[in-house]
């Protein structure tokens, strides 16, 4: 394999090709051509421009020109600017031809507006336009909630597909922490600040090949060269309990030099209720009955500045403060009952209750150089965030059968994280139609944490050496690659390429005893992709990949921690320090139709797959703990399809279903495990045009017969309403939304694996009405206010 890659990168290296030209054909409206027309073609986003003029057959050519997303503005005395936004592609089309119209003094202003697809295809990761979703939304996690194809469970987790979650990026930048931190940075950030969500299924070797269930990269919106502009937003839901929000944002460019600041609080309280029963023996089983109660106020601040000090050279910073306090308090009635008791024989009432205070902040430095027009470019980042989370808890737990008794106590687990990387990216695109990627990336991570607890006895304080833990980790990435595309004869386009990283981890536990690990490994990571239109339609493309790539994925500092998280006198949570990192091959074909992805299928192969499990703690069979474990290999087949009405109309839709069939073989408690399960997922968005003005959605998902690690679920899923009005010339939009309006997102569980047997059902306060305004303002560049690619969410044109 790796003899086939370095053979298909030095054939692409070396190949010659020709350069492609691009061809403006401009004629005025009686179909004459226009001598000396002026044609400026601008290379998007970062604003390289050429000009010429048309000679005397009224034809501009470029040469040669990348692929790419282009602003084009042909101007010409005596008629109307013209403002068009072109895309060029491999093998597609490369000329083109416009009229231009005589100016006329009673002509009034004109404003043109494109229609964005919600989902679209560009080569190989999915692009999803989150506006539509926004508007409903009171923080980017429910945007991704309602996003079609995305799964998010109800601890926060990300599934593109059902084995592994993805790995989640903001701006690029994997955060690598916990599920629940991540979920609470999405949580803060406002829905109103995110400009597109990518979706890898299989990313190339330009991302960290820490990514086997995907990446969800969530592009926030940064300023923008559209001059003086902001919003100012608020919104409420209610369900059993309120959610609030609200923020805005603003941004200032100039000629050289760009700056934003956007800000966002946000109050959420979530009730969650939870009930299950566990079979001990054949005589006695254990039930639970659990409403917690999650009350938080979260705020996020972002800021940022760039400099161009001139056409090719442009410095960035980028910062962000996110800060949170959750709450949570949880009443949980246990009761142990014989075989044919009606009464328990055991009973007791369990009072927990959580502070935890999170505060998180990324600070970004970034220079980019152009080094031609044709889209070379050497990009570089430094950063660096900070992370400290301390929780504190007290717990009560009250006996009341078979003899009165309590057990209480508290403490506190305090957590820092510090995070750098240094990340050097180089595209260099020959003139034959080559690009080559290539560049370095180091990371850096420290995480410390120190758990303190006490078990209350006689009004006093003793030590509790079960939960006492002090224990800190250290990791270091270090990543190398190299990857070509190359347009081949028969209009099929290559990419190839491998990734090196090299693996430092090392644990250390001293409270209460030495656990300590070290991990040292170097890994290659292949990546093959290949394209080829297959025919058009009515001028849409049929166009079809295969994709093959190796990642890996790691186990965090938090799934390491041997920490044990109280839950109840029954069940309790800690990390692994022996696990070992996963593996997984991924192959999949896809087809798209016009940038709309419609259909794939894949396999992925997986060895040393971790996942969550339950084990009966060795020394009770009442109490069980929650871990992770190294439990065998998986095979995860799959396909997908995806059908879609485009925008353009008074109504469109996306909807789509995904097909997952898991097989696993390993080992689960030391005994053989082989296990199968199929499940599926239906997703659909609908948007209806009531007028000029009015919009009307739906959205919703269903998964039948589902999946999350071993445990399988039972049919649940949610349907969301949004009715948008916009005022004043579109610069007030006020949305009402309701969410989960048949209240189906209960989550009805089972799990029979080794020696546990449990089953049970889990709702939060999904249901909920709630209403968002925004309204932007701003002083738009009058040379830029007609701007070709300045999109609006609307489907209408004016």
């Amino acid at each position: 394999m790796y003899k086939l890659l370095l053979a298909a990168l030095a054939l692409m290296t070396t190949a010659l090709g020709t350069a492609q030209s691009v061809d403006i054909q401009v004629k005025d409206t009686r179909n004459e051509p226009l001598i000396g027309a002026t044609v400026q073609l601008t290379q998007l986003p970062d604003s390289s421009t050429r000009f010429t003029v048309t000679d005397a057959t009224g034809l501009a050519q470029f040469e040669p020109v990348a692929v790419g997303l282009y602003a084009l503005r042909i101007t010409y005395i005596g008629f109307e600017t013209l403002d068009k936004g072109i895309t060029l592609k491999n093998g597609g089309e490369r000329r083109f031809e416009f009229k231009l119209r005589e100016e006329a003094q009673s002509l009034g202003e004109v404003t043109v507006t494109a229609r964005r697809p919600l989902i679209s295809q560009e080569d190989d990761k999915m692009i999803i336009d989150p506006e539509p979703l926004a508007n409903s939304s009171t923080n980017t996690l429910e945007v991704l909630e309602k996003t079609p194809g995305l799964f998010v469970d109800q601890d926060g987790g990300i599934y593109l597909n059902s084995s592994t979650p993805a790995q989640v990026y903001i701006n690029g930048r994997e955060q690598r922490m916990s599920t629940q931190d991540v979920a609470t940075i999405l949580q803060s950030l406002p829905p109103g600040s995110v400009q597109r969500i990518e979706v890898l299924r299989t990313p190339s070797t330009k991302y960290d090949a820490a990514s086997s269930g995907g990446i969800v990269n969530v592009v926030l919106k940064k300023g923008v060269k559209i001059g003086r502009t902001g919003s100012v937003s608020l919104g409420m839901n209610q369900g059993v309990y309120g959610n609030r929000f609200a923020g805005f944002n603003v941004n200032n460019s100039g000629d050289k030099t760009t700056y934003y600041l956007s800000a966002n609080y946000n109050y959420r309280n979530l009730r969650e209720d939870l009930s299950s029963t566990r079979v001990l023996s054949l005589h006695s089983s254990l039930q639970q009955t659990a409403r917690t109660l999650m009350p938080s106020n979260q705020a996020y601040v972002g800021f940022g500045a760039s400099y161009d000090p001139s056409s090719k050279l442009s410095f960035s910073y980028d910062g962000r403060l996110n800060g949170s306090l959750r709450r949570s308090a949880a009443q949980n009635l246990t009761q142990l009952f014989g075989e044919l008791d009606e009464d328990p024989y055991s009973e007791n009432n369990n009072t927990i209750n959580n502070d935890t205070r999170f505060v998180s902040t990324q600070q970004d430095l970034g220079a980019t150089y152009k080094l031609d027009t044709l889209g070379s470019v050497w990009e570089n980042k430094l950063g660096y965030s900070f992370n400290d989370n301390n929780n504190g808890q007290d717990y009560l737990s009250l006996f009341l059968r078979p003899i009165n008794t309590s057990l209480a106590g508290e403490g506190d687990n305090k957590q820092q994280r510090h995070f750098l990387l240094f990340q050097s990216d180089l595209t260099y695109q020959f003139k034959h139609q080559i690009k080559l990627e290539t560049g370095l990336k180091g990371t850096y991570q420290r995480y410390n944490s120190q758990a303190d607890y006490f078990l209350r006895v006689n009004g006093g304080l003793i030590d509790d050496t079960l939960r006492t833990n002090a224990f800190s980790y250290r990791e270091s990435i270090s990543a190398a690659y190299a990857q070509a595309s190359k347009t081949l004869p028969g209009k099929f386009l290559l990419k190839a390429g491998v990734r090196l990283e090299h693996t430092f981890m090392e644990g250390t536990q001293t409270v209460p005893a030495d656990t300590s690990f070290v991990i040292r490994r170097a890994d290659w990571f292949p990546y093959v992709y290949l394209s080829r239109p297959l025919f058009s339609i009515a001028s849409y493309e049929l166009r079809a990949f295969l994709i093959y790539r190796r990642t890996i994925s790691r186990p965090g500092y938090q799934d390491l921690n041997p920490y044990i998280k109280y839950v109840d006198p029954y069940l309790y949570e800690t990390g692994n320090p022996a696990l070992q990192p996963q593996f997984t091959d991924n192959y999949e074909a896809n087809v798209s139709f016009n940038d709309m992805p419609v259909f794939a299928i894949g396999r992925n192969y997986t060895r040393d797959i971790f996942s969550e499990v339950v084990y009966q703690d060795p020394n009770s069979s009442e109490v069980i703990a929650k871990t992770l474990d190294n439990v065998g290999k998986n095979q995860e087949t799959y396909f997908r399809f995806v059908g879609a009405l485009p925008p353009g109309g008074k109504y469109f839709f996306v909807a789509g279903a995904q097909y997952n069939l898991n097989n696993y073989e390993g080992l689960y408690e030391g005994e053989p495990l082989n296990f199968s399960r199929g499940s599926w997922r239906f997703f659909t968005f609908h948007s209806l045009s009531i007028g000029k003005t009015t919009k009307l959605t739906m959205n919703g998902f269903m998964m039948l017969n589902g999946q999350q690690n071993f445990y399988a679920l039972n049919t649940f899923g949610q349907l969301n309403f949004g009715l948008n009005q916009t005022f004043l010339a579109r610069k007030l939009n006020v949305t009402l939304n309701l969410t989960d309006v048949l209240r189906t997102m209960t989550t009805e569980f089972s799990l029979q694996q080794g020696s546990v047997d449990t089953q049970g059902s889990r709702y939060n306060d999904n249901q909920r009405f709630g209403i968002n305004i925004r309204y932007n303002f701003g002083i738009k560049k009058k040379d830029e206010s007609g701007n070709p690619m300045q999109l609006d969410g609307d489907d209408s044109s004016k």
